[in-house]
């Protein structure tokens, strides 16, 4: 605990404090700074090379900032194995690399070595496969454990994904755009599925990467506007997510509404005069 954190306050369980990161000579994050705790819901949003991803890299112990400090489950990168601190980080990416016929049960259960494929002869503990059936259940994958991995929609991969990465009971669950090439129907399932996870888990931090406010879930609490490497805003989610910091953050003028709960986005009408090309 540190000194910015109170007996009452939910565990600090990652902390990223002025952070630059440069690849190539090029700087994609700047300055960048987030506190996640125990219980909030964080979403990342931003155009295409904003940084979301990279950042989300830091966040997930996957990479160290080229400035500045990420300290993710209490322990400073640089200082830890990250191989380790990996697995206490529930990671969820739909671009999943399985190329096997794997069935639904062996696909979530790899979540407790870590690894695409199973490990050869290594056999999950005693009540590990019944509660990958629960937590499948639990995200509207009932009677679909024994189904093929190259049997399942987009939609269905993306929950057997987030069954997945909870097999290791993480403090931590990071979804990279998790509803790329959903249809409408698999992305409300999606949303809905994650609302009842958050649910059910209170303690549980999330952080989602997307570009689409409509991708976000209700239960989603604060999020981070970024743009070009800068954050625009972060916070509380209904101070962040307002039509004039959303505008700012894309560069283009949008109109912002919450209805129960979940954001929607509508470019403004442009005159047809202002739609003209000058002569």
């Amino acid at each position: 605990m540190t000194t910015e954190d109170t007996a009452t306050d939910p565990p600090t369980v990652v902390r990223v404090t002025d952070i630059d990161v440069v690849r190539q000579g090029r700087l994609l994050l700047d300055s960048v700074s987030m506190t996640v705790r125990g219980g909030e819901h964080w979403a990342l949003l931003g155009s295409n090379g904003a940084g979301k991803s990279t950042l989300l890299g830091m966040v997930g112990a996957l990479t160290h900032p080229t400035r500045g400090t990420v300290e993710v489950l209490g322990r400073t990168l640089g200082r830890v194995d990250l191989r380790e601190l990996r697995t206490s980080i529930g990671h969820v990416n739909p671009r999943h690399p399985l190329r096997s016929s794997l069935r639904v049960r062996d696909v979530v259960l790899t979540g407790l070595t870590n690894s695409v494929e199973p490990v050869p002869r290594w056999s999950p503990p005693a009540g590990e496969p019944e509660r990958a059936g629960r937590l499948l259940s639990m995200l509207g994958m009932a009677g679909k454990e024994d189904a093929r991995w190259p049997t399942l929609s987009q939609g269905e991969r993306g929950r057997t994904l987030i069954a997945r990465a909870l097999m290791a009971r993480p403090r931590l669950l990071l979804l990279d755009e998790p509803a790329t090439g959903l249809d409408l129907a698999a992305r409300e399932q999606l949303l809905s599925s994650l609302d009842a996870l958050r649910a059910l888990h209170p303690g549980l931090a999330t952080v989602l990467v997307t570009h689409h406010l409509e991708e976000l879930p209700a239960s989603t609490t604060h999020a981070m506007l970024l743009r070009e490497g800068r954050c625009v805003a972060t916070g509380l989610a209904d101070d962040v997510l307002t039509t004039d910091q959303v505008s700012k953050c894309f560069d283009h003028p949008v109109r912002i509404a919450r209805t129960e709960g979940r954001w929607t986005a509508r470019a403004e009408r442009v005159s047809p005069a202002e739609a003209l090309p000058p002569e």
